[in-house]
């Protein structure tokens, strides 16, 4: 068992979409799913990396075409067991060689590429994508910020002067990550070079969930009002640039 497995074998990611700071990150998603849906229509989308299927199963109830993708045998269970009506495949981001050519309006890549190290591995998990989505479809990935990893991290949580000492931050503060690490987190620049040698078209850049995960307590203490009022607020302002580095999730939203 791989420590991927391992790790998410003990972490309930649909707990974690529920929570208020996840129903930010969900709602903000959704909408900009959403958004690249002609009205009234029904298309195919793939969701690679679906974890128990949160993203997937949503869209299938809306009547969309989905086929999950999810490397973790036990995530693939739950989202199974969920009975909906989801196309469910086993594997990963960087191999989907048992589907087809342009065959998918919609691609999601909502987790992968927050465990790929090397710019080869992301770089051939978009050449994955681009692989299967149509000419002019659109593909959603998702990132772990840099900024948010080290402020909750290292300072917060204050594990600062060990990770000096490791040398897992270099002189600048961006994180090193390797193999043996469960995730790898970016700036804003490392995503702008992804997206042009992807051969991608960015449409928008947008942060998922803003400042939400830094006001977890925050949020849990709101009334449904207050709540209402802090997602119409992350809502209006999520692709404003000054947020997107210090978000914990970023969402690139590209056109193939």
């Amino acid at each position: 068992m791989t420590e991927l497995e391992k790790y998410y074998n003990k972490f309930n990611e649909d707990h974690r979409l529920t929570t208020r700071h996840g129903q930010v990150e969900f709602t903000t998603s959704m909408k900009y799913i959403h958004d690249f849906i002609p009205d009234g229509t029904h298309i195919r989308i793939l969701d690679v990396g679906a974890g128990t299927g949160r993203y997937s199963v949503a869209l299938a109830q809306e009547g969309h075409s989905v086929t999950a993708v999810e490397l973790v045998p036990r995530n693939l269970a739950v989202l199974e067991s969920k009975h909906a009506n989801v196309n469910c495949w086993p594997g990963n981001a960087l191999d989907l060689h048992f589907l087809q050519d342009a065959t998918f309006d919609m691609t999601l890549l909502f987790g992968p590429l927050y465990h790929l190290h090397t710019e080869a591995e992301r770089l051939q998990a978009f050449a994955e994508a681009r692989r299967v989505t149509k000419k002019g479809g659109i593909i959603l990935a998702a990132y772990v910020m840099n900024e948010y990893s080290v402020i909750t991290y290292c300072f917060k949580q204050n594990h600062i002067r060990e990770c000096m000492e490791n040398h897992t931050l270099t002189e600048d503060f961006h994180t090193i990550s390797g193999s043996g690490d469960l995730y790898s987190y970016l700036r804003v620049e490392d995503i702008d070079v992804l997206n042009r040698k992807s051969g991608l078209q960015r449409i928008k850049l947008i942060a998922a969930d803003g400042p939400a995960d830094y006001m977890r307590q925050t949020l849990n203490a709101m009334d449904e009002e207050t709540f209402r009022l802090f997602l119409r607020y992350h809502l209006a302002n999520c692709e404003r640039p000054e947020l997107l580095g210090a978000s914990s999730h970023t969402v690139d939203i590209l056109r193939n």
